[in-house]
């Protein structure tokens, strides 16, 4: 496997998994290998995935990914770690467990320090459990520091399946307690069917290729930043069905300003479910709506009529 000739040798602290949200889960082990990182002098390395394993193993049961593969480098990245991509094709899922520690690990990375969740799982099978990376690891004077479970204020484990389940369900405060910050969608505005202009309430059509997790139909309510600055939106996510849509779509309006965000890029983080997508008879209780869910947007947000300035965007 070239991958593996093209690893990076040197003294380092190492977490390993699959990383798809970088919730507040996966923040234990990265906040355990930089603690060491900086206690030890190690740098501090994050190896994950190019796919979903299950996209490779068995892909009628591949989840959609929180992030795109962009959103988790730059995720991981702003925590201040380098980021190792291992492209898990057919060849790596048949690596033997051991083989992976020895050669990817320790003699590929150096790794000096070694994080992992206690449900870790590698190797041709995935047999290769803590156990047996603990052992193997020792045996080379490395030290493995094994994380359990973290649950959030409800007691509910926080897990990638959970925030997914979640964002189906339109239920963005659950996402965002586990994630430990506001799921987020990005893309770049294209032009739409130009319904919204009409109806007064132009929105900004994001292209089909949306990095981030596509929640539920309905609408939601966001901050949208754009090249020119943050403003308060209402998102509608869904097929149109007023006007017989077949499609997905999601679509911001932009509070209190009017902006030409054709072909510019825009990034919706997602705050509350406002309402479930419906279909209205006719335009005028559509429109009475609309105006509704701007008015709810605005109490969910704490934004007065006419302001356009945001608080300070929280770190991600």
């Amino acid at each position: 496997m070239s991958w593996i000739d093209d690893l990076v040798a040197r003294p380092s602290a190492v977490t390993i998994g699959k990383f798809d949200g970088v919730h507040l889960g996966h923040r234990e082990l990265l906040t355990g290998a930089l603690r060491m990182a900086e206690k030890r002098g190690l740098t501090p390395v994050v190896v994950t995935f190019d796919r979903h394993p299950l996209a490779t193993l068995r892909p009628e049961l591949a989840p959609r990914l929180i992030l795109s593969p962009a959103q988790q480098r730059e995720a991981l990245e702003a925590l201040g770690c380098e980021v190792v991509t291992i492209p898990f094709d057919a060849e790596t899922a048949a690596m033997d467990p051991t083989d992976f520690v020895q050669r990817v690990l320790l003699d590929g990375l150096g790794a000096r320090f070694i994080v992992v969740g206690s449900d870790f799982r590698y190797g041709r099978g995935g047999v290769g459990d803590p156990a047996l990376l603990t052992r193997l690891a020792t045996a080379r004077g490395v030290e493995v520091l094994v994380v359990d479970d973290v649950v959030d204020d409800a007691g509910t484990r926080v897990s990638s399946t959970e925030i997914r389940h979640a964002l189906e369900a339109g239920s963005i405060p659950h996402a965002t307690e586990q994630l430990g910050r506001s799921p987020r969608l990005r893309g770049t505005v294209v032009r739409g069917h130009q319904r919204g202009r009409e109806l007064g309430f132009p929105t900004a059509n994001l292209g089909p290729d949306i990095e981030g997790f596509v929640p539920g139909h309905g609408v939601y309510a966001a901050w949208a930043t754009v090249d020119a600055g943050r403003f308060p939106a209402a998102v509608s996510i869904g097929d149109n069905p007023t006007f017989d849509g077949v499609q997905t779509t999601v679509e911001a309006y932009l509070l209190d300003v009017d902006l030409d965000l054709y072909h510019r890029p825009i990034e919706l983080e997602l705050v509350d479910h406002v309402r479930p997508m419906v279909r209205f008879d006719g335009i005028e209780p559509l429109i009475a709506q609309m105006h509704a869910d701007v008015q709810r947007v605005r109490e969910i947000l704490g934004i007065a009529e006419g302001r356009v300035d945001a608080p300070e965007e929280e770190t991600p």
